[in-house]
């Protein structure tokens, strides 16, 4: 699958867990539960992807995980806060440069309705989302 592709499914599982649960939980909670919606439909998905810094030429095992890896293509980085701030812009643009991927999803399900929590990063800037009134 493609990107795009990849992603479409994504945020249409994200939408599927927000119905669900609605906001207000913790950003672990969504980000199993979401694991979990797209293995239920055959989507290949990962969790807590190890994310090692290459410092210098050398790569260093710093603890960072990306929250999911979809289709080994795109990131998902989960968030369950007030409001997206550009530090959690910043850090998808620093985990897609980290793992060369092209495409992330920032999804907050921190909000009333999902579709204004969600931001597409690729290739180091935010592309307008289609999802924004």
């Amino acid at each position: 699958m493609k990107e795009n592709t990849i992603s479409g499914k994504v945020i249409g599982a994200a939408i599927e867990v927000h119905k669900q649960l609605g906001p207000g939980l913790l950003e672990k909670t969504y980000q199993h539960c979401l694991f979990h919606e797209l293995r239920r439909r055959g989507i290949s998905v990962r969790k807590e992807v190890p994310l090692p810094v290459v410092y210098k030429g050398e790569k260093l095992d710093l603890g960072y995980r990306i929250d999911l890896l979809v289709g080994d293509k795109v990131i998902v980085e989960v968030k369950a806060v007030e409001a997206l701030a550009p530090i959690h812009t910043a850090q998808v643009l620093t985990y897609l440069k980290l793992k060369e991927k092209k495409l992330g999803l920032l999804i907050n399900f921190n909000t009333l309705l999902l579709k204004n929590g969600i931001q597409r990063v690729l290739n180091g800037y935010i592309q307008p989302s289609e999802l924004k009134d």
